[in-house]
């Protein structure tokens, strides 16, 4: 999109002065994968199909926030690859005028299938989840198997994508050890890497505080191994980069806990039910779909999403009140 037309844009314009231009859209609550950070164990209390927004009550909010001036989408889990005719999804979205983005997190388990369709529908950039490289480890963390990660990553080089980033969620005891080696394993298949602190939300809160390490020592330690620069990445992330000197590689840190970043958020999430989250660590909230399924106008709908982020809240607590939040990760849309 040109640049001069975006800007003719409305904006919209939190109460604390931030720009939201960056919307998380979850498109499934289920997921292959059962990540004991993210899910518990057994869980099965996943939304209704008939809650789900369709494609089209998808496509009517999507144009709205682009006309109001959100031009990044990341199409997020659960696992969005569940869902069927994503590819189809990804055509509709980047066709949008106002959209410049379409970005997707992926566990990628299933993304050798489906790597060539997304990338030609459209979608650019893909973050995939990968806390370990130990099938053992893998197995423990997931309940999964690793092939078919490595597999999905080999398969999204071949299509095209670029960037693509590896999310590592630093965790004491459990993959510690293993950053160099991360880190290592990225410079070999040219990814970027990002870690991430753990975060206490909902029934897997005490899971995330008992391993949680602080990426600050997490930086200081690979620093003892690899040289930093400054660094920057596209994107309408949190993560603050570093490339190590003499390669193209970016180290992203994502630190919502020991230097959070609420000062510069620019996101939303919408859940796969329609539920408008303004905060990932509160609970402010507005519901579309009732509205989508009443036959909300283009204009109405706009109007309500103004107002929603008038609602936006400054900051997260999850240092005050770890346990505020109830709902999963998964629930959110990451």
């Amino acid at each position: 999109m040109d640049t001069a037309v975006q800007d003719r844009r409305p904006a919209l314009i939190d109460p604390f002065g931030r720009r939201i231009e960056y919307l998380r859209l979850s498109v499934t609550d289920k997921c292959n994968l059962r990540c004991f950070y993210c899910m518990p164990k057994g869980f099965k209390d996943f939304e209704q199909p008939e809650h789900w927004l369709t494609f089209d009550e998808i496509e009517q909010v999507i144009r709205a926030f682009t006309e109001l001036g959100v031009a990044r989408v990341r199409l997020t889990g659960g696992e969005p690859l569940v869902r069927k005719n994503i590819a189809q999804l990804a055509q509709r979205l980047t066709a949008l005028p106002g959209l410049n983005d379409l970005s997707l997190s992926t566990n990628a388990m299933l993304l050798d299938k489906q790597a060539d369709d997304l990338h030609v529908a459209g979608v650019t950039r893909i973050n995939v989840s990968l806390d370990t490289l130990s099938p053992e480890k893998f197995r423990d963390i997931t309940g999964g198997e690793l092939q078919p990660v490595l597999d999905g990553l080999i398969a999204a080089k071949q299509a095209g994508f670029t960037p693509i980033k590896i999310n590592m969620v630093a965790m004491k005891g459990i993959n510690d050890d293993e950053f160099e080696d991360m880190v290592k394993f990225c410079l070999q298949h040219d990814f970027t890497l990002r870690f991430i602190e753990t975060m206490p939300m909902g029934a897997t809160a005490g899971d995330a505080t008992d391993h949680y390490v602080n990426l600050q020592t997490v930086k200081q330690k690979l620093a003892e191994s690899f040289e930093f620069i400054p660094g920057v990445m596209p994107g309408g992330g949190p993560a603050r980069y570093v490339q190590v000197k003499n390669t193209g590689l970016r180290i992203g840190f994502i630190t919502p806990i020991s230097q959070h970043f609420c000062e510069s958020c620019n996101r939303v999430r919408l859940s796969v039910d329609g539920t408008l989250y303004l905060c990932l660590g509160q609970e402010n909230k507005v519901e579309l779909r009732p509205l989508l399924r009443a036959g909300i106008s283009d204009a109405e709908l706009k109007t309500v999403l103004i107002d929603a982020i008038a609602q936006k809240p400054e900051k997260h607590e999850f240092n005050d009140k770890p346990q505020q939040v109830v709902r999963l990760m998964s629930m959110t849309g990451g």
